[in-house]
């Protein structure tokens, strides 16, 4: 078994935020390839079902952003998984809007989700990095990233979320560079001016 998770916060407030671009992806995966009805387990909702003849786990932790790591960690121990077993998509705020990048081990570059996951499941997971750019200052980054994603910004994510599903098999199949190179092709980013998105911020 292999286990798709998700970074975000539970509840609709939260539900349409950049910084829930995790879950965002796991429900476009879950509708485009059928699984089964969502029920709540490791303090998560988590869903089963088969993508390209394996099996796979969508997770959404339930325990807020900043402590998804408790809730892989208790799917991995149940199934008897190891932390290369699981992929997290989540926001990325080093990254401009629309670009992805997949990434295994190293640092948590500043990600509390992704420093829960390897407070309490190890480095060896691999990360689907999605772009929604910097605000531009600092002290703007939580406002920006609790933020619903603009209608603009829609013009790229849904495409984007629509790519991940059609390359997800090279990724299930461990091909990250092609899943990468596939999403990027099917999907690509818009151009970035970085001086519109600091005007911008949250307006």
């Amino acid at each position: 078994m292999l286990i798709l998770s998700g970074q975000g916060n539970p509840g609709a407030k939260y539900a349409k935020n950049r910084h829930n671009a995790g879950f965002m992806v796991i429900d476009r995966i879950h509708d485009a390839y059928r699984f089964g009805p969502w029920r709540a387990k490791f303090d998560s909702e988590i869903s089963e079902g088969t993508i390209d003849g394996k099996k796979v786990l969508l997770m959404k932790p339930q325990t807020f952003y900043n402590e998804t790591g408790r809730a892989a960690s208790k799917a991995l121990t149940f199934y008897k998984l190891q932390p290369e077993d699981v992929t997290v998509f989540h926001d990325e705020i080093d990254l401009a809007p629309g670009r992805l990048r997949v990434k295994r081990g190293g640092g948590h570059s500043g990600n509390n989700g992704a420093r829960s996951m390897m407070a309490h499941i190890g480095e060896n997971f691999r990360r689907i990095r999605i772009g929604v750019g910097h605000p531009g200052d600092k002290a703007m980054v939580m406002p920006h990233v609790l933020s619903d994603f603009h209608k603009a910004d829609l013009e790229w994510f849904n495409p984007m979320t629509d790519a991940i599903c059609k390359a997800l098999p090279f990724l299930l199949a461990g091909d990250d560079e092609r899943f990468q190179t596939e999403v990027m092709r099917l999907a690509p980013a818009p151009k970035h001016d970085p001086k519109q998105t600091a005007r911008r911020g949250e307006a």
